[in-house]
């Protein structure tokens, strides 16, 4: 199982899968973008075996680019962890405070969070495509922290994963438009007069909104690999029928 790991603290385990060729649908998923269902429950069932818990404890989501947050308990656990049909609706966040409880993200391009508090006790996960990123997703999950956690996000660590980078992250101007009016994004905007098209940097973008929600700059990590040119990365881009990377997080007692 191809697995990059990520916020190496004692008790977490977190991370995200990489597209392995000599895998079952090449390490993909996702159910809701496959092409035979019982493999990519091969490859959950493999991801919770190498991670030393069930696939019974997985909470997936049905990502809609929206910023839409759910705190979770263990009742939600096996949440579209065998099918999409019984995943959480409409949701592109999740949080925890529980232990055994194995948060799920779908990615393909797009920016996988995952972040942890050690005072509250909150772990979570987001899906920051560029939709979600216009709609500031994981500033709104992390003031929802504080606000209903009590967390501290002086104190949070966050981990930015694999996304498609600024050189491959091709936009009109349209969606150019977009990130300017957050009135931050400029500097990780620039035009290629070559393909008339402008290119931005997402996960830059997402790490300057954790900085603005109160996030230190020395508590965040963004990884430096492109879903688009790495042959390990999955992206839509790419291939429309691409599969999906899984970010995860967990508590152990």
């Amino acid at each position: 199982m191809l697995i990059r790991t990520a916020l190496d603290s004692p008790g977490l385990i977190a991370g995200i899968t990489l597209k392995d060729h000599h895998a079952p649908e090449s390490n993909n998923m996702a159910l809701h973008t496959c092409s035979d269902p019982e493999a990519v429950l091969a490859n959950r069932k493999e991801l919770a075996r190498s991670l030393g818990t069930d696939l019974e404890q997985f909470v997936c989501t049905a990502q809609t680019h929206s910023a839409n947050i759910r705190k979770v308990t263990r009742h939600d656990c096996g949440s579209g962890a065998f099918s999409a049909e019984h995943a959480i609706p409409d949701t592109d966040a999740l949080y925890t405070t529980e232990n055994d409880v194995l948060l799920c993200s779908f990615s393909a391009d797009c920016v996988p969070v995952i972040f942890s508090e050690k005072a509250s006790g909150v772990i979570g996960t987001i899906h920051s495509g560029w939709q979600g990123t216009i709609k500031e997703i994981s500033a709104h999950t992390f003031r929802e922290l504080h606000r209903a956690e009590g967390t501290d996000l002086g104190q949070l660590q966050v981990w930015i994963g694999p996304a498609i980078s600024q050189q491959c992250f091709e936009v009109d101007k349209d969606v150019e438009k977009r990130f300017r009016q957050l009135g931050y994004a400029d500097e990780w905007i620039t035009f290629d007069p070559e393909r008339g098209k402008y290119l931005i940097d997402n996960q830059q973008v997402v790490r300057t909104q954790c900085l603005l929600a109160g996030v230190p700059a020395a508590n965040i990590s963004v990884e430096p690999f492109c879903t688009y040119d790495e042959p390990t990365g999955f992206s839509h881009r790419q291939d429309k029928s691409s599969g999906r990377h899984l970010a995860f997080i967990m508590k152990r007692v």
